[in-house]
C-alpha cells in the first residue's frame, strides 16, 4: 500500500513538473518549435554528410545549420524587411491621399452595377463589403506600418528568438536521435507505438512544411511577377500577399489575383484584366492544385478536406505557425485512433477465437 502511494505521488509531482516546464517554456514556443522543424527537414542531408564525412557530430551539424541559414533563414528575413518596408510605403501613401481603396471598389460597382444587384437578392449589403474590404486594406498596411516602427523597439526580442532557434537547431541536429531514443525509452506508450508516431510526425512536418513553403514560394514568384509584368504598384509586396495567402488551401493566392482582375476590367483594362484572369487560374491555380496534393497530402497520408480544415483551424488556433501545427495535430490524431483501431480489433478478434474455441 505505502509503496503504491510512493508511485503515484512521485508520477503525481512528475505530471506536475512536466506541466509547470512547459509553462516556462510557452514564451519560446517558437523558436522552439522552428528548431525542431527544421532539424526534421535537414536530417537527411545530415545523414548525407555523416556518410561523406564520417562520425564527426559537431561538424556536421554546423555545416548544415550553414547551410540552413544561407537558404532559408537569410533569405526569409531579407523577403519580410522588403514586405515590411513596402507596406509601410503603402500606408503612408493612404495616408497622404494618393491611394484610395474606397475608390477602387466604387469604380468596380460603377462598371459592373449587377454586382451590386446581386448581392442584394441574398440580402448584403455592398456599402457593408465595402467599408469592411476598405477597413481590412487600411488596417494590414497599418499593421505592416506598426511592425517597420516596431522594428527597432523589439529588435532584441527578435534577435534573441532567432538565436535561440539557431542554438536549438544545431543541438537537435547533432543530438536528435539520441534524445527520440531517450524519449521512446521515458513515454510509457510502448516502442513500437512511440516509433510509428515519432516517425508520422517527422514525415507530416517535414511534407508540411517543404510542401506549403514551396508552394508558397511559387505562387508568390509566379502572382509578383505578373503584377510587375502589367504594371500593378507594388509587386513585390503583393508577390509576398499572394505568398501567405497561398498557405490556405484551395483559395490561396486567388484571394489577392481575382479582386486585382476585376478592377483592371473595371477600369477598362480589359487586356491585362484576362491576362491576370488566365495565368491566375491555369499557372498559378495550377501550382496549388497539383503540387499541393503531392507535396502536402501524399506524404502526409490525409485527404485534402482535412489539410485545408486543420490548416484553417491551425491558423485560427496557433497563428502563422499553424499552418504546419494543423495538419500535424490532425495527422497525429488519425496516427493514435488508427493504432488504437488497428489494436483493439485484434484483441477483439482474438477475445471472439478465444470464446469460440472454448465453447
Amino acid at each position: 500500500m505505502y509503496a503504491k502511494l510512493e508511485t503515484r505521488t512521485f508520477l503525481a509531482m512528475l505530471v506536475g513538473v512536466s506541466l509547470a516546464f512547459a509553462l516556462l517554456m510557452k514564451p519560446f514556443s517558437g523558436p522552439i518549435f522552428w528548431a525542431i522543424a527544421i532539424a526534421l527537414i535537414f536530417h537527411p542531408f545530415q545523414l548525407f554528410l555523416v556518410r561523406r564525412l564520417g562520425e564527426r557530430p559537431n561538424v556536421n551539424a554546423l555545416i548544415t545549420l550553414t547551410v540552413c541559414m544561407l537558404i532559408v533563414v537569410i533569405p526569409v528575413l531579407v523577403l519580410v524587411t522588403s514586405l515590411v518596408s513596402e507596406g509601410l510605403g503603402i500606408y503612408q501613401q493612404i495616408q497622404d491621399g494618393e491611394i484610395k481603396p474606397g475608390e477602387y471598389i466604387d469604380q468596380v460597382n460603377k462598371s459592373f452595377p449587377a454586382i451590386q444587384a446581386l448581392l442584394a437578392q441574398f440580402d448584403v449589403s455592398f456599402s457593408e463589403i465595402r467599408d469592411r474590404v476598405v477597413s481590412l486594406f487600411v488596417g494590414g498596411s497599418q499593421f505592416l506600418a506598426k511592425q517597420a516602427l516596431g522594428v527597432g523597439q523589439n529588435t532584441f526580442q527578435f534577435f534573441l528568438g532567432l538565436a535561440l532557434m539557431v542554438y536549438l537547431a544545431f543541438f537537435l541536429l547533432r543530438d536528435g536521435s539520441k534524445l527520440v531514443d531517450l524519449l521512446i525509452r521515458a513515454l510509457p506508450l510502448g516502442d513500437e507505438r512511440e516509433r510509428l508516431l515519432f516517425a508520422k510526425f517527422a514525415e507530416v512536418t517535414r511534407a508540411t512544411v517543404k510542401g506549403n513553403l514551396l508552394i508558397a514560394i511559387i505562387q508568390g514568384a509566379l502572382g509578383g511577377f505578373i503584377f510587375w509584368i502589367l504594371g500593378i504598384g507594388g509587386a513585390l509586396l503583393w508577390g509576398v500577399v499572394m505568398a501567405i495567402f497561398s498557405l490556405l488551401p484551395a483559395v490561396g493566392a486567388a484571394l489577392v489575383w481575382v479582386p486585382a482582375a476585376i478592377y483592371l476590367a473595371a477600369v477598362g483594362n480589359i487586356v491585362e484584366a484576362v491576362v491576370l484572369t488566365i495565368f491566375g487560374v491555369v499557372v498559378i491555380g495550377l501550382a496549388d492544385n497539383v503540387l499541393r496534393p503531392i507535396l502536402v497530402g501524399r506524404d502526409t497520408k490525409l485527404p485534402d478536406y482535412i489539410v485545408l480544415l486543420s490548416t484553417l483551424g491551425g491558423i485560427a488556433m496557433f497563428g502563422i505557425n499553424g499552418f504546419v501545427m494543423g495538419p500535424l495535430v490532425a495527422a497525429l490524431f488519425m496516427a493514435f485512433w488508427g493504432i488504437f483501431i488497428r489494436e483493439f480489433s485484434e484483441e477483439s478478434q482474438k477475445a471472439e477465437d478465444y470464446d469460440r474455441d472454448v465453447g
